[in-house]
């Protein structure tokens, strides 16, 4: 498993740690109970409930282990929604340099686990999330992306 330090608000703690008991405890007593249950239909080799249910379980276990990752190492960070620069948590459009004004994206700078639905996220230690912290809307950065140098100018933050 990764050691990376995960900076998280402490509501998002929270949260994972409730969904980890929760999974611990119901989730894996519900996918026992419906893999028993799908084990007394008979032959396991073509039993589809069976497989499915073993499946969910090997998901289950994959989120719990990633929860836990996050638990173990994480570091608490505060919003601060009285700056003007971009921070941890913050929510950044931005504009790729030859692109016009309708094709501005958002990005959620910090965890995956905070992501606000329907934006994109780029981690503080990503190229674009390092280039973007700490800077202003007007501010135009560059970050090396697999493809070459990209540029863009923040346009918006919130």
């Amino acid at each position: 498993m990764s050691q990376d330090i995960h900076r998280i608000t402490q509501a998002t703690l929270d949260k994972l740690r409730e969904e980890y008991h929760h999974l611990t405890t119901v989730g894996r007593t519900d996918i026992a109970r419906v893999i028993e249950a799908a084990r007394s239909l008979g032959d396991l080799s073509e039993n589809g409930d069976y497989h499915a249910a073993k499946d969910e379980q090997g998901k289950m276990e994959a989120r719990i282990r990633q929860i836990d990752a996050v638990i173990r190492n994480h570091e608490i960070v505060e919003r601060d929604d009285e700056t003007d620069e971009v921070r941890h948590a913050s929510i950044v459009t931005v504009l790729y340099a030859g692109d016009s004004d309708e094709d501005a994206q958002d990005f959620f700078i910090g965890s995956i686990e905070e992501k606000p639905e329907g934006i994109l996220v780029a981690s503080p230690n990503s190229p674009l999330g390092s280039a973007l912290l700490g800077r202003r809307v007007g501010d135009t950065v560059s970050y090396e992306a697999p493809n070459g140098t990209l540029e863009v100018t923040i346009v918006g933050l919130r």
